[in-house]
């Protein structure tokens, strides 16, 4: 939501008024408000990129809902759902192994659970036969790895998707990947060079879920 569309939320809150566009008359209204995001809202506040008061008229009930890494005892559920889900569309419902579901329940989905839900849907469609095993999988779940583009692939930097949020993330992903790359993955210097403050950029990526090879979490060079 930009600065602008930001101060007209906040007015509407605040008057309980809204006016149609191009017109010049105040119409109350009587409503409840549900927002959601992914950002985290205080860093957005401290880098100027949300308002405070919009953030303190917004934040009456708050719901934090845990990514699917913090509940994995679920994975299992949510799998199988999705295996009913898109096994009758396909016209067939396979088994769910236990190699498969434990390479689903390692794995951290940054993706969360239409990661796990397109993971699903993928392996049906490559997979054969009654039982859906952890080879029908995609190989950043048998690895453990998220996956993410190489240098000197992805150069649409996502203008090929169709999903704008899709397009954003895959944008941010290989332009992040190559900046940490060129500065041999020191945040501090990375951010300095994009223009981010240093925990603004270990908030987002974290939010995408890319890692520096080898490490859970990407640190700075000793």
């Amino acid at each position: 939501m930009n600065p602008v569309t930001q101060s007209k939320v906040l007015r509407a809150l605040e008057n309980r008024t809204v006016e149609r566009l191009g017109g010049t008359q105040s119409i109350p209204v009587d409503v409840r408000i549900i927002s959601a995001t992914h950002r985290n809202l205080p860093l957005a506040i401290r880098d100027a990129q949300f308002r405070e008061d919009l953030f303190y008229r917004l934040r009456v009930v708050t719901l934090e809902l845990p990514p699917l890494r913090a509940h994995k005892e679920d994975i299992a559920i949510l799998a199988e759902s999705f295996v009913h889900f898109h096994g009758q569309r396909l016209g067939r419902v396979p088994r769910l192994a236990n190699d498969a579901l434990h390479a689903l329940e390692r794995y951290d989905w940054p993706g969360n659970i239409r990661e796990l839900k397109n993971a699903i849907e993928r392996a049906l469609v490559l997979s054969r036969g009654d039982e859906l095993t952890a080879s029908d999988l995609p190989d950043e779940v048998l690895h453990g790895v998220p996956m993410l583009p190489k240098a000197g692939e992805g150069e649409d930097f996502g203008l090929r998707e169709k999903d704008f949020r899709d397009a954003k993330r895959k944008f941010e992903v290989a332009y992040l990947l190559r900046q940490l790359g060129s500065h041999r993955w020191n945040i501090s210097r990375t951010a300095a060079t994009i223009g981010l403050h240093r925990q603004s950029l270990q908030e987002r990526l974290r939010e995408l879920g890319i890692r520096r090879p080898g490490q859970e979490i990407p640190e700075e060079e000793e």
